[in-house]
């Protein structure tokens, strides 16, 4: 089998991460898509990818390329993913597959009808500290009591992770707490959420985007959700806390440690975990699989995120947001 030739949608951050996880494997670095073509030359040249465009459908329309990677901006990932999948190519979609349930469902709709390997990134379900967990979860060996996130960062200003000042405004409720969503959603799939409770801040004058957010969410058992944040922090928080009816588990995703009763232990940093959702897709495309984040097992999370933009959307009116058109 000859190596798969891989484009790669958009040089921020996650094209960075995506990139160096892909470099690690035998396949070919074959074209990158970016708006702008001198940054994008710049991201092309430093990883080795052989083309640049910075028109998608011209890469799509070339039959070498066979696996599409989005890195592109949010509010993209829906229309994107759909035109990839049309074209014919396996396609790994970054964190969020869209940004309202009806496009999510349209993407899902669009991999199934194309007989391709599609996914998204959820990085949260293949942390490998958390595999013991999810097996004994799943064999009802230990139950989940409560879970909660918490994701705070100053984003009064459009920079990026990388410092690159960006073109598109981020969106705390279908980005940053898809994560923690999907991650309950996924742990919590024996005992679904069924209720929601949740708060939207109001638009920011500077920013034109809500920047706070609170979801609590209860289970069929009893279970509880809650994570909350805020893009107006001082200072970063990222953290995760797992209560079962064994452990309790707090993972330090900015200092790369898990506490459990035992102690304190050093976990992968979050960019090594995340290369973990490249190898697993890389070979659900070998084996014919789909991979662990599939798009269809996405749905569960955007259906309560989509609940808590319905409200929202009844307490402000519905609207265009900057990252959420």
């Amino acid at each position: 089998m000859r190596p798969l030739n891989i484009c790669m949608v958009g040089y921020g951050m996650m094209g960075d991460w995506h990139s160096a996880a892909l470099k690690r494997h035998d396949v070919v670095l074959h074209t990158l898509v970016g708006r702008r073509a001198d940054a994008a030359g710049e991201f092309a040249g430093r990883y080795g990818y052989a083309r640049i465009e910075t028109d998608l459908d011209a890469a799509l329309a070339n039959p070498a390329i066979d696996v599409v990677v989005l890195g592109s901006p949010s509010e993209h990932h829906e229309e994107q993913a759909i035109r990839c999948l049309n074209a014919g190519k396996h396609t790994l979609i970054e964190i969020p597959i869209a940004m309202s349930l009806a496009g999510a469902e349209r993407v899902v709709a669009a991999g199934e009808a194309s007989g391709k390997t599609y996914g998204v990134c959820h990085p949260m379900r293949h942390r490998r500290e958390r595999e013991s967990l999810v097996a004994r979860v799943r064999a009802g060996e230990e139950h989940i009591r409560h879970i909660a996130g918490r994701f705070f960062i100053k984003r009064l200003v459009n920079i990026g992770a990388t410092g690159y000042r960006r073109s598109w405004i981020d969106n705390i409720l279908w980005h940053h707490f898809c994560h923690f969503v999907d991650l309950a959603a996924f742990l919590l799939s024996n005992d679904p959420i069924v209720r929601v409770h949740s708060h939207l801040g109001p638009v920011h004058p500077a920013t034109g985007t809500p920047m706070e957010c609170v979801v609590l969410g209860e289970t069929a058992n009893g279970a509880s959700v809650a994570v909350h944040g805020s893009y107006h922090a001082t200072f970063r928080l990222y953290d995760k806390l797992i209560v079962t009816d064994r452990e309790t588990y707090l993972f330090d995703i900015l200092g790369n440690s898990l506490r459990t009763e035992a102690g304190t232990v050093a976990i992968e940093s979050e960019q090594t975990n995340c290369a973990r959702v490249i190898d697993d897709f890389l070979a659900a495309i070998r084996d014919g699989r789909q991979p662990l984040t599939s798009g269809p097992s996405v749905l569960p999370a955007m259906r309560l995120l989509q609940t808590v933009q319905d409200g929202w959307d009844a307490r402000y009116g519905a609207q265009s947001l900057p990252g959420r058109v």
